[in-house]
């Protein structure tokens, strides 16, 4: 087999939209090139590097790839006289325009981009014909099972975890910057609202800096009456702005475009959200920052088993970071394409936001929070009942927020994104088959295709 080394890097991502604590953009790149896999652990915030080993220019040095597991960053090997050129980016649409721009737009094909898996150093050294696989070396590996099966242990360390990763995110924002919070009164958006409330009071700023945003599409679903019953009791319904959109605005095609992915939960959330995103737009057009409770369902488990014929509850709490992670690298149901987990569906957050230009956080999706659920009991506490592991994430964060608040707060039962913020219209908007986004995705390309030729 003949091999080269990648001989042209373009590196696609936004340096706008690194959201690094405590180091520059520079010097995560030089760690991510230099370092052993595991020293990525040790950069804090939200990142997708591109990093080549030595002299950049230089033919036959290694290129290493890692993100964190909020946002994508994906690749594509095309062929030039000189030699590879690998083009990197967090949109598949973007790596398009690239080639096409390169005069290779024939080269490209949707299914021949590839993930880079979240928790991963990807590394990409000789390309050849046909190409090698790159190899893929984990640097986060948290600990299963390791804390007591004691519920108020458990969720004394697990909302601990989120106090600092919000206290840590706030500290990088100026003190009068405005901050919203993507509120349903669910369980993790009203624990991720209360401690971005908390924190900013600890750091005596103006609670009046902070909104919680709940979308309400035709008079709003189940989600804005939560919200307003979550907020209340606590005072704290001064923070509480509802956005009115119409059901028309909910357009799950688009979403398909804009998350470029086709698995139905995904873009039907995706939809929502952009018209909430829009909507907050138009009402705000300043505003940057916004935290979500994305990655709480991941990290204790609280998805209904019954509905994947794939999954068993042993299979849920003994594989670690499954719905995280998905069945890991180098298993056959594995995508290339897409990765798996969170770390494919973090796109139905990440896209959209940034097609509207803010800059969102979710701090369930931190390592340091991450590690302390997979060091959760989960088959001890369960005890092989699914009614048991979908009532832990109330006792967990309940517990959490009383033991560090000082607050009671009733959680509600799990209800999707999509499902709480209309009605039954919203619904009908929302019903449709896989096959259509998968054919809707698939022509995305054909046409930009068409309309270059």
């Amino acid at each position: 087999m003949h091999q080269q080394p990648v001989h042209r890097v373009v590196d696609l991502t936004d340096p706008a939209g690194q959201q690094l604590v405590g180091t520059s953009v520079e010097a995560a790149r030089a760690l991510l090139a230099t370092g052993p896999p595991e020293a990525v652990l040790g950069l804090r915030g939200s990142f997708a590097l591109v990093a080549r080993e030595g002299d950049p220019r230089a033919p036959g040095s290694r290129v290493f790839l890692a993100r964190s597991l909020d946002r994508p960053l994906r690749f594509f090997l095309a062929k030039e006289p000189a030699g590879p050129m690998l083009v990197v980016a967090e949109r598949i649409d973007a790596i398009r325009d690239c080639l096409e721009a390169a005069g290779y737009g024939h080269q490209f094909h949707p299914g021949y981009t590839r993930m880079v898996p979240a928790h991963h150093v990807t590394t990409l050294e000789l390309v050849g014909c046909p190409d090698p696989q790159p190899t893929h070396a984990r640097f986060f590996a948290p600990a299963m099972a390791t804390l007591p099966p004691d519920l108020d242990v458990i969720g004394e360390h697990y909302v601990g975890a989120l106090l600092a990763e919000v206290r840590e995110w706030l500290a990088t924002l100026p003190p009068r910057e405005p901050i919203g919070v993507l509120f349903s009164g669910g369980a993790d958006s009203t624990a991720v609202l209360l401690a971005v409330h908390h924190g900013i009071l600890a750091r005596g700023e103006s609670a009046a800096r902070l909104k919680a945003f709940t979308l309400a599409v035709d008079g709003g679903g189940s989600d804005l009456a939560q919200a307003r019953s979550v907020l209340e009791p606590l005072g704290l319904g001064f923070l509480l702005e509802e956005l009115a959109v119409p059901c028309a605005a909910i357009d799950p095609l688009r979403a398909v475009e804009v998350i470029e992915d086709y698995r139905p939960l995904d873009v039907e959330c995706a939809a929502v959200l952009l018209a909430l995103l829009d909507a907050i737009r138009e009402r705000y057009p300043e505003w940057k920052h916004l935290a979500d409770g994305d990655g709480g369902d991941e990290n204790l488990k609280d998805y209904p088993i019954e509905e994947d014929p794939e999954l068993t509850i042993r299979s849920v709490v003994n594989n670690r970071m499954l719905y995280q992670e998905g069945w890991g690298v180098g298993a056959l149901k594995h995508s290339l394409v897409y990765s798996g987990g969170h770390s494919r569906g973090c796109v139905r957050g990440w896209a959209p936001a940034r097609r509207f230009g803010f800059l969102p956080f979710s701090p369930f999706t931190r390592p340091s929070v991450v590690a302390v659920a997979e060091a959760i009991p989960f088959a001890a506490l369960t005890g092989g009942s699914h009614e048991r592991l979908y009532a832990l994430k109330g006792e967990v964060l309940g517990r959490g927020l009383r033991r560090h608040l000082g607050v009671e707060v009733a959680i509600p039962p799990k209800r999707r994104f999509q499902h709480g913020a209309g009605g039954d219209a919203l619904a009908a908007r929302l019903a449709h088959p896989e096959a259509l986004y998968r054919a809707h995705f698939a022509g995305l390309s054909a046409a930009e295709t068409a309309a270059r030729s």
